[in-house]
């Protein structure tokens, strides 16, 4: 394999390994340890880092454009994240 071939093939994976490794963080987190809500941070931390990857490293998705990733993972992300800090700290959020 030519040094094109390899780099070509290793921009094609962009950011989704570091998504599928942080759901599985997530879940251990979720199911094994029993902190939902700290493996759903985990996992809107990582979808939200994946975005940035997206947006920066690119990645060479010819299905659907660079901006329909970004903020598609990047929103999700945020809101899973959001809603795990809120849930997490219920009790200290004055109501």
């Amino acid at each position: 394999m030519n040094a094109r071939a390899v780099e070509a093939n290793r921009e094609r994976w962009g950011a989704y390994p570091l998504v599928v490794g942080g759901a599985l963080v997530a879940l251990v987190l979720a199911v094994l340890l029993g902190m939902p809500y700290w493996g759903g941070i985990a996992m809107g931390t990582v979808m939200t880092l994946g975005a940035l990857a997206r947006l920066f490293g690119g990645g060479r998705l010819a299905i659907r454009r660079k901006a329909t990733d970004v903020v598609t993972l990047g929103g999700l992300g945020l809101m899973l994240a959001v809603a795990g800090i809120i849930l997490e700290f219920k009790d200290h959020i004055p109501m």
